[in-house]
């Protein structure tokens, strides 16, 4: 039986256990067997507060975590398979034991989707992002690609046209599905071109990325389009499964719904971070989040003490 459970050990997770430990609710963090989020596939942070020079992922998430164990916090490197939500305790089972207890907050973070390329993921972090909020400034005067056709792909393009020489959208079908105005915009915009009804086949570079390699479609001719990043938009996976077989509610795009600020729906179940959050998907907004949702859950303990909820 513990106090609080934290699902998830991203920016979200870490900061919901350092506010936690610190209200002396002795956390459990079930960090995953690959603790850390998205973090951990990023070489350099520029906008997390407080790092002049810059950190990378791996080190801000190592930071992170020992700040929280500083405090109280336990962290456990594996994966929640199944929860229970129907009745008190609440229950959190792992590949290897079933922990219980009254409150969980959910911070299991989105992963994005990628090409599913073995050139892509070996390149992740060596000019292949799926963030250009994050990652754009390191692309100053450079060309790069954005693999997409829906709204997230033009207004990241968008974006990188801040920073970027050329911007080159590469979308698989003929039709683009983002909106009339946001597609309209990326093609008033003269640095932004664009490669329709074609196939992304690999991501070139060995220790880099030097270019992507694309076949058209309807043709089959190979074409290589030369280029320092690749930047994939083709949508976010939130990692809210196994909590809506449990009853949470998520919206049709499968994030967690928030009530009440970082209440779900189901008593004494809280949420934080990128599994419900579509919009902004920073670190430094999930890490706000994550404060929170501890604080709402001290409160809420706070609230029940008379009750005997809290051990």
């Amino acid at each position: 039986m513990k106090k609080v459970i934290i699902i998830g050990s991203g920016p979200a997770g870490l900061t919901a256990a350092l506010y936690a430990a610190r209200a002396s609710l002795q956390p459990l963090v079930i960090a995953g067997l690959k603790p850390g989020g998205q973090l951990m596939d990023t070489t350099e942070v520029e906008n997390f507060p407080g790092f002049t020079e810059g950190i990378l992922g791996p080190a801000l998430m190592e930071n992170m975590t020992k700040q929280a164990k500083r405090f109280g916090a336990e962290v456990v490197n594996e994966n929640a398979v199944a929860v229970d939500f129907s009745q008190r305790p609440f229950k959190v089972r792992t590949e290897k034991v079933e922990y219980q207890s009254h409150v969980v907050i959910i911070a299991t973070g989105a992963e994005a989707s990628w090409l599913n390329l073995e050139s892509e993921q070996k390149l992740r972090g060596k000019g292949v992002s799926a963030c250009a909020t994050c990652d754009g400034f390191f692309f100053k005067g450079k060309d790069v690609v954005v693999a997409g056709g829906g709204d997230a792909a033009m207004e990241e393009a968008n974006f990188l046209t801040r920073f970027a020489s050329k911007v080159t959208i590469v979308h698989r079908r003929e039709e683009f599905k983002a909106s009339k105005i946001m597609l309209g915009r990326a093609q008033d915009n003269p640095k932004i071109f664009f490669v329709a009804n074609a196939t992304i086949t690999e991501v070139l570079g060995e220790s880099a990325v030097e270019g992507v390699k694309i076949k058209h479609n309807q043709s089959g001719k190979e074409e290589v389009i030369p280029a320092q990043g690749l930047f994939v938009a083709i949508g976010h996976v939130p990692a809210a499964k196994i909590f809506a077989a449990a009853g949470v509610q998520v919206d049709l795009k499968g994030y967690i719904v928030v009530h009440d600020n970082t209440r779900t729906n189901i008593e004494g179940v809280f949420v934080a971070g990128d599994v419900q959050d579509y919009r902004y998907r920073q670190a430094v907004t999930a890490a706000g989040m994550g404060c929170m949702a501890a604080l709402d859950v001290e409160k809420y303990l706070a609230e029940k003490m008379e009750s005997g909820i809290q051990n």
